[in-house]
């Protein structure tokens, strides 16, 4: 089970940086943007299947463990969504960065000023 998770996390980081690094500079933070929706759709869906499963947890005998199972598979379906997340959060700062060094670019002279 751990091996088929591990194997499911590197395919999905694999699979996030391809797209972001396939992606122009120019409409980045739009993509980011698009993607970070994507993602809290995707932490809802998983939030309120978990509140349901809580739920139901209480109607059985044994709450606890039930209850267990559920936030088990909570941080199990959240792990690739956090994951997306780091990706996406070191895109922004690259692309952050980039922009920076552009506009510190434009501002140096072209000839160096004579003392």
């Amino acid at each position: 089970m751990k091996h088929f998770a591990l194997a499911t996390l590197t395919f999905l980081f694999t699979l996030t940086s391809t797209l972001l690094s396939a992606q122009s500079l120019v409409g980045e933070p739009e993509f980011i943007r698009e993607q970070r929706d994507a993602i809290a759709q995707d932490r809802q869906v998983v939030m309120s299947a978990y509140e349901r499963a809580a739920k139901a947890c209480w109607q059985q005998f044994a709450v606890n463990a039930c209850l267990s199972e559920a936030r088990k598979a909570r941080r199990t379906a959240l792990e690739p969504l956090r994951q997306q997340d780091l990706v996406l959060n070191t895109q922004e700062r690259l692309w952050r960065t980039e922009q920076r060094d552009q506009r510190l670019q434009g501002k140096q002279p072209d000839e160096p000023s004579q003392p």
